[in-house]
């Protein structure tokens, strides 16, 4: 089921009370890491030109098949660059217009409403463990009200832009002669030259420490911060990889441009780009994801552990959410 519809489903669910009191002292008082010179970075990259912020990555071949060579951004788009998109173009994003109703029959009004999906620390954790106790759609949510009505990104312009929906990366992107990278791509380039993986090798160290912004104790009730932020941090401010590239791990999800289904076909394949929209197997309350990877600041060892590669995950494409931005290619 989709997250738009859970949030439907549930609305209104009462919630067995637990209290989180030492939690949230334990939360409070966490040591923070030092941040480093990612701080200093305004947003935007220093060269100019259309391969401007970009890295090459040369072709290869890896388990989903082969892939030629493309340049993939150095880093998530920032609210920086994004700025400069809408003030080139005017645009307006999906959650600053909200939805059409005449393609969304049947929505609840308060979804239709400008707005997105915002992660709210729970207080109280019922015995389901409901994410919509943690996830909820804001009225006013946007890309720069991330939090909602009179929120704001001042002091953020190095920040992956979020509440992005897939439309609305696409627009960027091509306003910039780019496209979104196929999940083949994505994964390519994420491995870094890497030939294995595995669940903790890309978000710690050897002796455990966080490389990469996700959420280090228990989700959805306790973090530590020992990465140094406990939501979205600027860009950069990690090791990146065998590439030069940075945050494919962790800080936002990231959309690609590839349809969802569960799962690869067998045979390899050259340039790899997922399956058509009619081919996709939707059942009743489904509809249509694009693959989004890397997981996000939000992603802890008990719940979503997709901070690898070959992690993947469905998103619904008229959803933005508080985790969710993107990075372009471009292929010349």
């Amino acid at each position: 089921m989709s997250l738009r519809r859970l949030l439907i489903c549930f609305a209104g669910f009462g919630m067995t009370s637990l209290v989180l009191g030492s939690f949230a002292v334990a939360q409070k008082n966490a040591a923070r890491t030092d941040v480093g010179s990612c701080a200093a970075y305004s947003g935007l990259p220093a060269e100019e030109g259309d391969t401007a912020g970009m890295v090459f990555i040369h072709g290869g071949t890896f388990v989903m098949g082969s892939v030629d060579g493309f340049w993939i951004d150095r880093h998530e788009v920032t609210n920086a660059q994004f700025r400069e998109f809408v003030a080139a173009t005017g645009y307006v994003t999906l959650a600053e217009r909200g939805l059409d109703p005449a393609t969304h029959p049947g929505m609840p009004k308060e979804l239709l409403a400008p707005g997105s999906v915002v992660f709210i620390p729970p207080t109280n954790v019922g015995s389901g463990g409901r994410i919509t106790q943690w996830w909820q759609y804001v009225p006013g949510a946007n890309w720069r009200q991330p939090t909602g009505a009179g929120s704001s990104i001042a002091g953020k312009d190095n920040h992956p832009v979020v509440h992005i929906a897939y439309e609305d990366a696409l627009a960027y992107a091509r306003w910039r002669g780019r496209e979104l990278p196929t999940e083949a791509q994505w994964e390519f380039a994420a491995r870094g030259g890497r030939d294995g993986e595995d669940d903790w090798s890309s978000a710690f160290d050897a002796e455990g420490k966080p490389i990469a912004n996700t959420w280090q104790g228990i989700f959805p009730v306790y973090n530590t911060n020992e990465d140094g932020y406990a939501g979205t941090a600027p860009v950069g401010c990690f090791k990146p990889n065998g590439y030069g590239l940075y945050d494919m791990i962790g800080n936002v999800w990231e959309w690609t441009s590839d349809w969802y289904r569960p799962g690869h076909p067998r045979e390899n394949a050259t340039n790899p780009s997922g399956p058509e929209l009619q081919d996709l197997a939707l059942s009743g309350g489904q509809s249509p994801s694009r693959v989004i990877k890397g997981g996000s600041f939000l992603c802890a060892s008990n719940y979503c552990s997709r901070y690898r590669p070959a992690a993947r995950q469905p998103q619904e494409i008229d959803l933005g959410a508080a985790h969710l931005g993107f990075r372009t290619v471009l292929h010349r």
